[in-house]
């Protein structure tokens, strides 16, 4: 078992790397009584093209497989619903799908181990047939109904169609209605019969535990796989470009929304230093303490701060700035100028790379939070403790170099909701 500690937070990481080829990783926090797990497959809705591993076989799945999946993986052939069951036990319970991995959780104070039975079965025993894939369809097709009038999504979705041409990240994660009628049970033995295996698998624990005593109790529970080669995906080719500069819609709100975003092409930046460099730079130039934050702010044409963050993994990476205003293309044009031009200055810098290592070492306080960062940034190929770490790299002189070469406006875009007339 590989031991990563941190003297400058005071915290232990343990990683187990199964014969199978799973990986656990243990986050001890003994000065509390919650216990948290979360147990996620690197399967999301970016996975639709791959080859078996075992037959060589190429296989191409309708839009949403891996959403659909998850709905799927809680209901039993004894008819238990196991997320119910959790629920029962006192545990709060979960489970979703991003565009990277998809992910089975619960966390709480008491019945841990029983939990982790029926967290343990229900994954490992996948139950589909035509009669329960069909039922789930409408359930699924409503949701899809739901999100298609919800206007923050479809903000971002019409955001990533702009950044991205042929990358299956502009698609939604749950599919569109038209894709799900396609999917049978042989649909979604396939995919977990390829993705559900151990090797692609990563489990993450944090709160009272001793690290190989929990070890002992996942192997108890996990069945005797050998370990399988790697599963090749397939993608279309990566894009220098982005597709289209706008997008616009009508929908029912208040205030128009606004969401811009830039394509991050940066291939040979370590991932973990960037990101703290992009929250560096937009905190310092657009943050609610900037100087635009309160020129627009003054001039009426922000009422709250802006929301910021980032998404990468290995086949797409970009930056998302969303925030409400009457005038939304104003906003776009003083936030893409004031990337392109301005520079924080040294006082800036060091007060919210202070401010943001804070908000780093503060998540290690809570198990939850700590839990879904490390398996979160295990799908990506990262330690969470790198970020920590990497802070002591990052000068201002660097800050600035990845400003001038992410931050370009031919790579921006913009997405807007507006009132419904």
């Amino acid at each position: 078992m590989e031991k990563i500690e941190n003297s400058k937070i005071k915290e232990t990481v343990y990683i187990e790397t199964l014969d199978n080829g799973m990986k656990i990783i243990i986050i001890p926090k003994h000065e509390t009584r919650k216990k948290y797990i979360i147990w996620g497959a690197k399967i999301g809705s970016i996975d639709n093209h791959f080859i078996e591993p075992k037959t060589g076989r190429e296989v191409k799945v309708p839009d949403g497989v891996a959403h659909y999946l998850e709905h799927k993986m809680f209901e039993q052939e004894n008819g238990v619903d196991s997320l119910y069951k959790l629920m029962s036990l006192g545990l709060d319970a979960n489970a979703y799908t991003t565009n990277d991995h998809t992910a089975y959780l619960f966390g709480g104070t008491n019945n841990f181990y029983e939990g982790l039975d029926e967290l343990m079965d229900y994954v490992q025993h996948p139950y589909f047939t035509d009669e329960n894939v069909e039922k789930e369809r409408g359930i699924i097709g409503q949701e899809i109904g739901r999100y298609d009038d919800e206007p923050s999504w479809k903000l971002y979705i019409n955001l990533m169609d702009c950044l991205y041409k042929n990358n299956p990240v502009k698609l939604d994660i749950a599919g569109t209605v038209e894709s799900i009628s396609q999917i049978t049970k042989e649909t979604l033995y396939d995919c977990y019969n390829t993705f559900y295996h151990p090797s692609n698998m990563t489990m993450c624990i944090s709160g009272d535990f001793e690290p190989e005593k929990i070890v002992e109790e996942v192997k108890k529970r996990l069945l005797p796989k050998e370990k399988m080669p790697e599963i090749k995906r397939i993608y279309p080719e990566k894009e220098l470009v982005i597709n289209k500069k706008y997008n616009e819609q009508e929908m029912e709100v208040n205030i128009p929304l606004f969401m811009i975003g830039y394509r991050d092409i940066l291939e040979n930046e370590n991932n973990v230093k960037k990101q703290i460099a992009i929250e560096i730079i937009l905190n310092s130039l657009i943050g609610k303490s900037s100087k635009l934050y309160q020129k627009l702010y003054n001039e009426g044409l922000l009422m709250s701060a802006l929301e910021f963050y980032d998404e990468f993994a290995d086949e797409y990476s970009h930056v998302v700035i969303a925030g409400q205003s009457e005038n939304p293309e104003k906003i776009n044009e003083e936030i893409v100028n004031t990337l392109k031009n301005e520079k924080a200055t040294d006082e800036d810098f060091e007060r919210n790379k202070k401010a943001l290592y804070g908000e780093y070492v503060s998540e290690y306080d809570d198990v939850e939070t700590i839990g879904r960062t490390f398996l979160q940034d295990s799908m990506r190929g990262i330690n969470s403790l790198e970020f920590i770490n990497a802070f002591e790299e990052i000068t201002i002189d660097y800050v600035n170099k990845i400003q001038n070469e992410l931050f370009k406006e031919e790579m921006s875009a913009v997405s807007i909701i507006r009132k419904a007339n």
